[in-house]
């Protein structure tokens, strides 16, 4: 059987590599669409995978149909749904990590994933916030009620730090050092990383903490800063909607996703001319390649100032 072993990997995962939840449910995802081919094939243990059947696993996942497609359609009528490069690239990122945890602890003796390389990810320009749209997502609210002060708090702590949602939401009232003006933030990996935070979203955090969040705790409530109206952490949905109904309701009429709040923070400091390595720190990249991205960020933004306001263009 092949699943027992991949509940094996998913807590190595979790406690020894100390992998984000994000990626953990993407591994997961992928792995079990991997299983349940393979079982279809009688590949009854991971050993007897070879690499000719990774490359036909892929080869189904590029052809297979598409998600609206209805049962009885013909290939000419439905055509196939072409498997994206960044899907692609975690799927065998999935099987190689898999393979090499397998070798390790002596499941397998040899890694058919070994000559399987990742394919090339484009990488897409990050969509951030204007300005004028952070001031009017950051504004205030106008009925200081427990969840909208919650809410407040989570906006301006979100563009004031650059984090991430599952971040945001793990975040601890012991991580909050409110005089001192800064969060210790558990990234990635498990690594530590020390965020400022501006006066504004200090204020928010301390009017939450003080008049909002003692109107939601509960007896069962743990110690995570925003807490939901039943006094329990966010769920990543939960504070998903948390975020893009306050962007509704404030008029923004573009398609925000939390991640943008992230974007925006990074994008303005760099318009503002932060040091690259510095948002690196900030954002808890593990590589300044990641980093990089922002710089063609702030390069389009140049060349639209550029064009805007230079007599002779």
């Amino acid at each position: 059987m092949l699943a027992p072993l991949l509940d094996e990997f998913l807590i190595h995962l979790r406690h020894e590599r100390g992998q984000a939840e994000h990626t953990q449910r993407t591994y997961k995802h992928a792995l079990d669409q991997f299983v349940a081919w393979a079982e279809e094939r009688k590949l009854a243990h991971w050993r007897d995978v070879q690499f000719a059947d990774l490359m036909a696993y892929l080869e189904f996942q590029r052809n297979r149909p598409q998600k609206d497609a209805k049962p009885g359609d013909s290939p000419e009528a439905t055509p196939a749904a072409k498997l994206s490069a960044s899907t692609l690239y975690l799927h065998v990122a999935a099987l190689r990590s898999f393979y090499r945890f397998a070798e390790q602890e002596g499941f397998v003796t040899q890694n058919p994933t070994e000559n399987l390389t990742l394919p090339r990810r484009w990488k897409t320009l990050p969509k951030a916030l204007s300005e004028d749209e952070i001031g009017r997502l950051l504004q205030p609210p106008v009925q200081a009620t427990p969840a909208s002060l919650c809410t407040h708090a989570i906006l301006e702590v979100a563009y004031a730090s650059g984090l991430r949602l599952a971040e945001l939401r793990g975040l601890r009232l012991e991580q909050v050092h409110l005089e001192a003006g800064f969060l210790s933030v558990i990234g990635k990996g498990n690594k530590q990383r020390v965020v400022p935070m501006g006066s504004k979203a200090q204020a928010a955090l301390q009017h939450y903490v003080a008049a909002g969040r003692p109107e939601l705790v509960s007896p069962r409530s743990p110690s995570n800063v925003f807490l939901t109206a039943r006094g329990t952490p966010f769920a990543h949905v939960t504070m998903w909607k948390r975020i893009t109904d306050h962007v509704r309701a404030v008029g923004i009429g573009k398609h925000v996703t939390p991640h943008m709040l992230r974007h925006s923070f990074a994008t303005h400091l760099m318009e503002h001319g932060a040091d690259l390595r510095v948002i690196q720190e900030l954002l808890g990249h593990a590589s300044i390649n990641t980093t990089e991205i922002y710089t063609h960020v702030a390069g389009e933004r140049l060349q639209e100032v550029h064009r805007q306001y230079h007599p002779r263009v």
